[in-house]
C-alpha cells in the first residue's frame, strides 16, 4: 500500500532526471594508413588517443563504451511524497483504530474450555431436574449452533433472534431453534453462573400446571429433554440494545436444537431412563447415543445474512470514503507546490 501512494506522488511529479553518460577513454585501433604507408609515418604504426565525447552511439563504433552513473536518490521531492505517505498511512491507521473496540478477552466459541463447561453444566442440571425425568438426553455440542449464537451476539442486542424458526432455516438438521440470553457485567460472567440463573427459574415453575408466575421459559429449555444440541457464545459488548443501564457487558447466548418451549411437559416425569429412545445407554442420569452425540468439528465460514446495523452502516461509508478524498487532497497540494515553488 505504501508502495501504491508512493509512486501515485512520484506520477504526479514528474519524471525523474535522466542518468548522466560519461564516455571512457578508449584507444583507437592502428591507424591504416600508417600501416600502408610506414616510411611516411616513421616506419611505425601510430597509436591515437582520442577522446569521444559526443551523446549518441554509431552503429559501426566499438571504441567508445558507457559508463551510466545515476542520479543520487534522496532528492527533495522524494523525501517530501515519502513523508506525506507516511503521514497517510499512519493517520489511517489512527482512524481505524478509533473505531475499533478493545480485545475481547471473553473465550471464542473454539476454546475447548468453554465449550465443555457449556456442556457440563447444561447436563449437570438436567441430570437433577425435580420431579426425576425418564427421557432427558444427553446434550452435546453443536458448532453450527455456536456459530449462529455468535453472529446474532454480535448484534448487542437484548432480544431473541427472530430467524430461529420458520419459513427461515440457518441449520441443516433442526427447524426450528431454541435461544437463551443472559446480559451482565463481564467481571461476573462465567459459563456457570449464566446458566445457574436460566436454572434458577425453576422456582417460578408448576410442573403440575406447566405455568409459569414469573419468567421460566430460560429453565424449561436448559431442561427441555429433546434439546440434544447445544451451541453457545459470550460476546463483549460496550453497549447493549435493550439493556440501557449496562456498560461494556458480557452477552452470552446459547441455542439449541431442536427447539423447546411447546405447550407441553418439558419432560416425562418418571425413574431416570427408564424412556430413552432404543439403542440408547444411561449415563449420568440422561439418555445417551454415540451416533446421535457425535461432534462434528466443522466451522462453515458462511454466517446468516443479517443486515449491519445503521451505525455500523454509515461508520464502514466514512471510512472507505473519507481516505480517497484526504489523499486526493494531499496529491494536489505536492503537485502545486511542484510546478509552482515560489507560491
Amino acid at each position: 500500500m505504501l508502495l501504491f501512494f508512493h509512486r501515485s506522488f512520484r506520477l504526479f511529479l514528474g519524471p525523474s532526471p535522466q542518468p548522466l553518460l560519461l564516455p571512457r577513454l578508449a584507444l583507437s585501433r592502428l591507424d591504416k594508413q600508417a600501416q600502408k604507408d610506414p616510411e611516411e609515418n616513421g616506419n611505425r604504426p601510430q597509436l591515437q588517443l582520442a577522446v569521444r565525447c559526443k551523446t549518441e552511439r554509431r552503429a559501426h563504433s566499438r571504441d567508445l563504451q558507457w559508463l551510466q552513473i545515476p542520479t543520487p536518490r534522496g532528492s527533495r521531492p522524494d523525501r517530501l511524497s515519502m513523508r506525506v505517505t507516511l503521514a497517510v498511512a499512519a493517520w489511517m491507521a489512527s482512524l481505524v483504530s478509533s473505531y475499533s473496540y478493545p480485545a475481547n478477552t471473553l473465550p471464542d466459541i473454539e476454546n475447548e474450555d468453554f465449550i465443555k463447561d457449556c456442556v457440563r453444566v447444561h447436563n449437570k442440571f438436567r441430570s437433577e431436574v425435580n420431579p426425576a425425568a425418564s427421557d432427558m438426553l444427553y446434550m452435546t455440542w453443536d458448532p453450527v449452533l455456536a456459530q449462529i449464537a455468535k453472529a446474532w451476539a454480535r448484534h448487542c442486542q437484548f432480544a431473541h433472534n427472530s430467524q430461529l424458526k420458520p419459513p427461515y432455516k440457518l441449520h441443516p438438521n433442526f427447524t426450528s431453534l431454541g435461544e437463551n440470553i443472559w446480559t451482565g457485567s463481564r467481571s461476573l460472567f462465567s459459563v456457570s453462573s449464566a446458566i445457574t440463573a436460566w436454572y434458577n427459574e425453576m422456582e417460578y415453575y408448576d410442573f403440575k400446571t406447566r405455568k409459569c408466575s414469573k419468567v421460566c421459559g430460560h429453565y424449561t429449555q436448559v431442561v427441555w429433554a429433546d434439546s440434544y444440541k447445544v451451541g453457545c457464545a459470550v460476546q463483549s459488548c460496550p453497549k447493549v440494545s435493550g439493556f440501557e443501564t449496562l456498560s461494556n457487558g458480557a452477552h452470552f447466548i446459547c441455542n439449541y436444537g431442536p427447539a423447546g418451549n411447546y405447550p407441553t411437559w418439558p419432560y416425562k416425569k418418571g425413574s431416570t431412563c427408564t424412556a430413552c429412545p432404543r439403542n440408547d445407554i444411561c449415563l449420568d442420569n440422561l439418555c445417551a447415543n454415540p451416533q446421535r452425540d457425535n461432534v462434528t468439528r466443522y466451522y462453515s465460514t458462511v454466517y446468516p445474512d443479517w443486515p449491519i446495523s445503521s451505525r455500523n452502516r454509515y461508520i464502514s461509508l466514512f471510512l472507505i470514503v473519507s481516505p480517497p478524498i484526504l489523499l486526493l487532497g494531499v496529491i494536489i497540494t505536492i503537485w502545486v507546490k511542484h510546478k509552482y515553488p515560489h507560491i
